[in-house]
């Protein structure tokens, strides 16, 4: 049977363990607050291998017609590569962000990217960038479709 000095300091048992856990929550709240409040987590600060993913990520989440070349640049950084080029009036903006990795050279490479083409500041086409053609193909057959969509109305 306890006594009531047993039941004294039992007492103030429980009452240490839980000022430790109160404690203990407190300075992980603390933890996380300032994580959350100082950490930059911005593409142009993640390692490659995570940049990689993000962007594959982010890129397959997006929808034509309904990104701008800003937003790109606020969400995803600055490009690996960028073209730009002004045809008939018309801005044609090429970003290629790095999406696979294909060889361990220090040198990021069109075959590594994923390609955004974005006229007059939205995005129209999405694609990779080993499939970009060389002399601005893309931007030629764009301008040539839209050409040909403004004639035939």
């Amino acid at each position: 049977m306890m006594n009531k000095a047993n039941i004294k300091r039992q007492k103030t048992m429980n009452k240490k363990i839980i000022g430790r856990i109160l404690l203990a929550l407190s300075v992980y709240g603390i933890f996380v607050a300032l994580v959350i409040t100082f950490y930059d987590d911005s593409p142009d600060q993640m390692k490659w291998k995570d940049r990689e993913a993000y962007n594959r990520q982010f890129i397959a989440k997006v929808t034509l017609d309904n990104f701008t070349f800003e937003q790109a640049l606020t969400q995803l950084g600055s490009p690996d590569i960028t073209e730009a080029r002004t045809i008939d009036e018309v801005n044609y903006q090429v970003m290629f962000y790095r999406t696979q990795h294909v060889k361990s050279d220090g040198i990021t490479t069109q075959d590594e990217c994923t390609f955004l083409l974005f006229v007059n500041g939205a995005l129209k086409e999405i694609g990779l960038g080993d499939n970009y053609p060389e002399q601005w193909g893309i931007v030629k057959n764009h301008s040539i479709k839209s050409k040909n969509a403004l004639t035939i109305d």
